[in-house]
């Protein structure tokens, strides 16, 4: 059998469970989703955000990208988030790394990549932002731990510049942004940063008239 058929039998299977235990199950996840959370977490297949929150299909909106990323150029996390604070109108966003972050290890090299490098340049900045205390680490793993705990925070303060979020902070007192690191070696999530509505930023981000 190949491994694509492999996850078509496996999904049958699943779905057959879900019936016996609910069998309403799928009729109520065919209607309207109102989840409190939006994700963005890593495509590390590793991390999977509802198996590690223990949480259930319809209670977390989810994106995902290299190294949890929040990119101001990005078109298609700007529109997932719109869509999740205006539409959805979740109470947190979570900005979710992992230690063992492939995209995080490969941003504090000197290699060439290819297309990729234009997507770790974000990862390089913040490196380059925080250099002198991570430099400052005894050993490579804490080295590299500590980006990854410093790149969560930097993408909560990107998620706080935008206009998006100024809006609902604003008029709307949501969401709460949540920066958390997925240990691998334990399976446990740690917070490491968080900014509750209306949270001051450099006021050169921050827009008037919303």
């Amino acid at each position: 059998m190949k491994s694509h058929e492999r996850l078509l039998l496996e999904n049958k299977a699943w779905a057959q469970e879900k019936l016996i235990d609910d069998p309403s199950y799928f009729v109520r996840m065919s209607k309207v989703q109102t989840p409190e959370f939006l994700w963005i977490g890593c495509s590390d297949s590793r991390v999977p955000a509802n198996e590690i929150t223990g949480t259930q299909p319809g209670e977390i909106f989810v994106h995902r990208n290299i190294a949890n990323m929040v990119v101001h150029t990005d078109l298609n996390l700007l529109s997932v988030l719109q869509y999740a604070v205006e539409v959805l109108e979740v109470k947190h966003i979570i900005v979710c790394g992992h230690y063992g972050c492939g995209g995080i290890k490969s941003a504090m090299t000197r290699t060439n990549f290819g297309i990729i490098n234009k997507w770790l340049r974000n990862i390089k900045d913040v490196y380059s932002i925080h250099r002198a205390e991570i430099d400052g680490l005894s050993t490579e793993d804490e080295r590299f731990n500590r980006l990854v705990e410093f790149n969560v925070k930097e993408q909560l303060m990107n998620l706080a510049k935008t206009s998006i979020i100024q809006k609902a902070w604003k008029h709307h007192q949501r969401p709460h942004l949540h920066g958390w690191v997925y240990d691998l070696k334990d399976g446990i999530l740690r917070d490491v940063f968080n900014m509750p509505p209306g949270t001051e930023i450099d006021p050169l981000y921050s827009f008037d008239n919303l």
